[in-house]
């Protein structure tokens, strides 16, 4: 017995349905290992240079006392935990001042209420270098740090407003000594 066909359909077979795949469980071997990775990562980034940077920072310590600070920033080498401040109350009107380091033995100058293109400086005499920072947006700018010397010494700050900028004010400077009253 024949049997015609008189569908030309094509006859398909359903795809099976995907399964999900089976779900790990972390454990083991394989929970050591990624452990082991993680505090051996943790512990080689704490003892080169700059994990002990970080550690440092973590810690408020700073990164580079004395000479070693020169020239660097103060926020970044952990200078500013300790700072005090020299900033007069009266006739400021760049709210400028001077930040003492006595751990890491440098200062650097600092102006609040600048504008843009305003230029402030810090001098340490005797004998050592000045640093100036441009105001660069906002109101605020700092120096990089200058080293102080064993003993006496005397800095100068001053903000000096850009020509033909926004600011009111004139030259500005404040003085300071290792004996002043900083707070």
């Amino acid at each position: 017995m024949s049997v015609n066909r008189t569908d030309d359909t094509p006859t398909t077979t359903p795809a099976p349905s995907p399964q999900p795949a089976p779900r790990r469980r972390l454990g083991g071997p394989t929970t050591v290992t990624l452990a082991v990775t993680v505090i051996g990562a943790v512990v080689a980034a704490a003892v080169t240079p700059l994990g002990d940077r970080v550690m440092n920072s973590l810690f408020d310590e700073p990164t580079c006392p004395g000479a070693a600070c020169e020239g660097k920033n103060p926020q970044s080498e952990g200078c500013g935990e300790d700072a005090r401040t020299l900033k007069p109350a009266v006739n400021n009107p760049a709210q400028l001042q001077i930040r003492y380091s006595e751990a890491c033995r440098a200062v650097w100058a600092r102006v609040q209420n600048g504008n843009p293109g305003d230029v402030v400086m810090v001098e340490v005499l005797p004998g050592r270098t000045a640093r100036s920072a441009e105001v660069e947006y906002d109101h605020d700018q700092f120096t990089s740090m200058v080293t102080v010397p064993d003993g006496e010494f005397r800095a100068t700050a001053c903000v000096i407003p850009k020509r033909g900028g926004t600011s009111t004010f004139e030259r500005y400077c404040v003085h300071g000594t290792e004996a002043t009253a900083w707070r």
